[in-house]
């Protein structure tokens, strides 16, 4: 028998961690090899191959000389109708390309068996088996570490097997010769291959998709962008522009993987092989010279940096994010500032968001400006009027567009305004780019909200020239900027109105100042206020219609309590609750938050605790979390359930710890007593926490979660927290003017309305509803009510749940006209 040190030295760089029992297998194959006996009756042959692969490791030194025996050994097995499967052609490659890297030089011997096996296979399998032996040298073998330029001999010497083994035949049609490039790892590809087929395997548009193959570094060199747009045609313009198209409402998916009996999920938005050609589409862009190019790609860099990539990442894909925001880079121009200034307010890839911000401090640079000033400067008017309109004459028809419109409006020769585009000009070219002006103008308003509440947040300030310049002028910020409240410096604070002298702010008594044109101007925030200046603020906008893009009348706010006072360092304010960890993350993310990644994996590490952290005005706080959902159900990945911990500030430009002190000790900066944080800073962050629970919480769900379910009572018919506070103070002003006023009353922690079946209570926080005399609870789905849609709201909510309490109100005042069976069962029960 072979001696075990001599079986180690030889094959253990092959083989890894390996069960004993296999070892000894394989010690046995050994012996009957040398007394020249074949293997046993008995013996697995699919093991028997993997024994004989190894047979010809010269160890790990490599070498040339293979014993004339093995190889007849190999020839044999190669050529013996053996069921393998797919795990063994992966073993059998691998432990051939280890063998490559270690030196062995006798390439096609090496590969002899796993080629043999992986020939058995589709294309598609054999091109993962493959790997990275099927792909193209990249560089220059003079700058090749040695391991990959013998990876390049390997493939050079093998390469008319592998053109055999991995290149698609004619009759499998234009499909197969997109594959041939591109390969089928992932949707997108797919749908590129068998939806695109046809036009990319035109001869005419071949080159370019091979050139598109090529596009493997940063960014794209100059003779790169030659090349592109010397293989462009109009047709391929039209061809990219629908991919693009696509790209940009592509989303990720989780799919079903498996080597033989194993399985698991994966969740996929595009392979690395993908995001090759892809990237090659991005950048092609920028030979483009159409209308369409500075919009999709924003839409672009928006889809690929949010979402997931199935591995703890809020960005589906940091390359194509990338790709797309140096595109716009290098293009620049006014028309670019817009999609830049969308990637950075939704995207929280801080390779993302360094990109954007070197991009716009360059351009602002250039102008002499700071990246604010810049983003005020150069917001586009898409031709609209002072009063927000747009008007077009295209045929016999009048288009109109309009800032607070979601649509494009037509107006017909007799004067009559419809909504949708007459057969006449659905084709012109004009009304195309109305569309394409509509779409922009969304994507505008959508930024200009987010950046005048962070100027809220960071306290901002202008001069007061600059804000009727560019904000209460401008067709487009002005329709915002217009609604909110504006601070004078130890001075009054009032809403911008238009008079036959100028702009001027008028309070809630009526009383106006107009501000000279070099006075400083701020953005009034309610933690500065006294409560009853922010009660008269309040009931101000409900009486004149006012709303607000954003809360900052009806903001909450966070001042310290006794208990945070006693825990000196810390807030236990949003302690203890348990959030749908997914939702949460992704909300936190879009409010700034960064850092949070918990799942099943690698617990002994600290994998299923984590912290998001935000920066705010040179402060910075740690909100730390910890995974409480079954990892059985959730398929030992990303946790479905996590719980919140304490709440910590620390100064912002202290020096991180490393990774390792990072997971292993939370304290490794000096956290700060509560009292030195400022009040607007503490007050935003714990919103930030307030509106988390209030969103993601398992106590909004219908029932509680297994394990949870003192949680979701305590939740779901509990104290108010702030927001809920001051949902109820809207409310206490908003139902006097209701038509279902008369059913409804306010207490302390309830909406209770009375039907003509029975009484209800719904919780100002949760939405929950108790049906009295006995606390019955009553599941409703949240739907949309007419009535309650058409309630006027001093803020914009999106849906909140201020509008899913007033919709329960409604349905339940009027129950005799509910009809709903799964409704009903539960009034008559």
């Amino acid at each position: 028998m072979t001696d075990l040190d001599d079986f180690t030295r030889t094959y253990d760089h092959l083989l890894g961690y390996m069960e004993e029992a296999t070892r000894e297998t394989y010690r046995r194959f050994d012996t009957l090899f040398e007394r020249g006996l074949p293997p046993g009756p008995d013996d697995d042959w699919r093991e028997y191959g993997r024994w004989a692969q190894l047979k010809l490791s010269l160890g790990p030194e490599g070498g040339h000389d293979h014993d004339e025996r093995v190889l007849r050994l190999i020839r044999s097995v190669a050529e013996r109708d053996i069921p393998w499967t797919v795990g063994d052609a992966r073993i059998l490659v691998y432990r051939a390309q280890d063998m490559v890297r270690c030196g062995h030089t006798r390439y096609e011997e090496i590969f002899r068996l796993p080629l043999a096996v992986t020939r058995r296979f589709g294309f598609q399998e054999r091109r993962e088996i493959l790997g990275w032996l099927g792909e193209p040298g990249r560089r220059s073998r003079s700058r090749m570490p040695a391991w990959e330029m013998r990876a390049d001999q390997a493939r050079e010497a093998l390469a008319g097997q592998l053109e055999e083994l991995l290149v698609e035949p004619a009759e499998h049609g234009p499909a197969g010769v997109v594959r041939n490039v591109i390969w089928e790892c992932d949707d997108f590809a797919r749908l590129l291959a068998e939806e695109y087929g046809p036009r990319l395997a035109d001869p005419t548009v071949l080159p370019l998709l091979h050139h598109w193959n090529t596009a493997r570094s940063t960014k794209p060199s100059a003779r790169w962008l030659k090349t592109a747009g010397r293989l462009l045609t109009p047709d391929t313009v039209i061809l990219l522009r629908e991919i693009l198209t696509r790209l940009a409402a592509h989303r990720e998916r989780k799919l079903t993987r498996g080597v033989d009996d194993h399985e698991w999920t994966e969740t996929v938005f595009l392979d690395e092989r993908t995001i090759v050609p892809v990237r090659g589409m991005i950048w092609t862009c920028e030979v483009i010279e159409e209308r369409w190019v500075t919009s999709l790609l924003g839409s672009v860099a928006l889809n690929c940096g949010t979402g997931s990539n199935g591995m703890g990442s809020t960005c589906r894909s940091e390359k194509l994010t990338n790709a797309a925001v140096g595109v716009l880079a290098r293009r620049g121009g006014p028309a670019a500032i817009v999609p830049l200034a969308r990637v950075q307010a939704k995207v929280r890839a801080r390779s993302v968001l360094a990109n954007v911000a070197r991009t716009l401090d360059a351009v602002a640079e250039q102008a002499g400006l700071t990246r604010e000033q810049l983003m005020d400067r150069t917001v586009p008017a898409f031709g609209l009027g002072p009063d927000g309109t747009r008007e077009e004459k295209i045929g016999d028809y009048l288009v109109r567009l309009r800032a607070d419109d979601s649509a494009l409006r037509f107006v017909n020769p007799s004067g009559r305004t419809v909504k949708s585009a007459p057969q006449a000009i659905r084709k012109d070219p004009a009304l195309a780019d109305l569309r394409i002006t509509l779409k922009e103008l969304k994507q505008a308003l959508a930024a200009e909200r987010f950046r005048l509440e962070q100027a809220l947040i960071k306290e901002r300030g202008w001069r007061w020239q600059e804000v009727t310049e560019f904000f209460l002028d401008h067709p487009v910020t002005g329709l915002y900027a217009r609604t909110l409240i504006w601070q004078l410096p130890q001075g009054p604070a009032g809403i911008p109105v238009r008079t036959d002298a100028g702009w001027e702010l008028t309070d809630p008594q009526g009383r106006r100042v107009q501000p000279d044109p070099d006075t400083p101007v701020t953005l009034w925030h309610p933690i500065h206020a006294a409560a009853e200046e922010v009660r008269v603020w309040r009931d101000h906008l409900l009486e004149h219609g006012i709303r607000q893009p954003y809360k900052q009348a009806f903001r909450e706010v966070y001042l310290l309590t006794p208990a945070e006072e006693r825990t000196r360092t810390y807030s236990n304010r949003f302690a203890g609750h348990v959030l749908r960890y997914g939702q949460a993350k992704t909300l936190l993310n879009q409010r700034g938050w960064t850092g949070l990644a918990i799942g099943h994996w690698d617990y002994e590490c600290g994998g299923d605790q984590g912290e998001a952290v935000r920066e705010l005005s040179g402060w910075r706080a740690r909100w730390g979390m910890h995974v409480v959902s079954d990892p059985a159900a959730d398929g030992w990945e990303t946790a479905s359930l996590c719980a919140t911990e304490r709440i910590t500030f620390y100064r912002d430009g202290r020096e991180e710890p490393s990774g390792d002190d990072r997971a292993g000790d939370r304290t490794a900066l000096e956290e700060v007593p509560l009292t030195e944080v400022p009040p607007l800073v503490l007050s935003e962050m714990l919103r930030d926490a307030d509106l988390a629970v209030g969103v993601t919480s398992t106590g909004l769900d219908q029932q509680a979660a297994g394990g949870h379910e003192d949680y979701w009572h305590s939740y779901g018919f509990g104290e108010l927290t702030e927001t809920a506070r001051t949902r109820r103070d809207a409310l206490t002003r908003l139902l006097p003017r209701l038509k279902i006023a008369d059913r409804a009353e306010l207490t302390d922690r309830f909406l209770r309305v009375r039907g003509d079946r029975r009484t209800y209570r719904i919780h100002l926080g949760s939405g929950n509803i108790l049906m009295e005399p006995n606390d019955a609870y009553l599941c409703i789905v949240p739907g949309r009510d007419r009535a309650a849609a058409s309630v006027f709201l001093p803020f914009e909510e999106d849906g909140g749940m201020l509008s899913v309490i007033l919709s329960k109100a409604f349905l339940l005042a009027d129950d005799t006209a509910i009809t709903d069976p799964s409704i009903t069962r539960q009034l008559d029960a």
